[in-house]
């Protein structure tokens, strides 16, 4: 191989594992009493009052819903707008791009184990109680 070959395998070597170790994602957030800070983005209201079971109680009623509407991203974005308690709900619950390391541990083993296109089950993390939408 000449130069130039090698400079091209790294150069592509590279650019695939980039590709792998980045995440996309879009995701419904209900805060609870037992949230790290329990304060609502979308409302400014405290969460004090919700419990753990309020919490997954709503967000199992989200899921239902997503699902009979088809589980589309613009269905998931839909209700991510009306309910999520993250800032990100103004974007339909879009965080777009990250790496490891760049979210909670929680939430990043529930995007990475969530197919994309697909909607996750519920999965807990130290902001609250989460339905995942991954998105790439």
């Amino acid at each position: 191989f000449g130069s130039s070959s090698k400079q091209f395998f790294v150069f592509k070597w590279c650019t695939f594992v980039v590709t792998m170790s980045t995440m996309k994602c879009r995701h419904l957030l209900i805060k609870f009493s037992g949230s790290r800070n329990p304060v609502s983005r979308r409302t400014g209201q405290s969460t004090e009052n919700v419990s753990a079971d309020q919490a997954v109680a709503e967000l199992q009623d989200y899921m239902n819903k997503i699902n009979d509407e088809g589980c589309t991203e613009d269905v998931f974005a839909k209700y991510a707008l009306e309910r999520s308690d993250c800032g990100s709900y103004k974007q339909g619950g879009d965080l777009g791009e990250f790496g490891p390391g760049q979210m909670q541990a929680q939430f990043e083993t529930g995007t990475r184990e969530t197919a994309v296109g697909k909607m996750s089950g519920i999965v807990l993390s130290d902001s609250g109680y989460h339905l995942i939408f991954r998105t790439g």
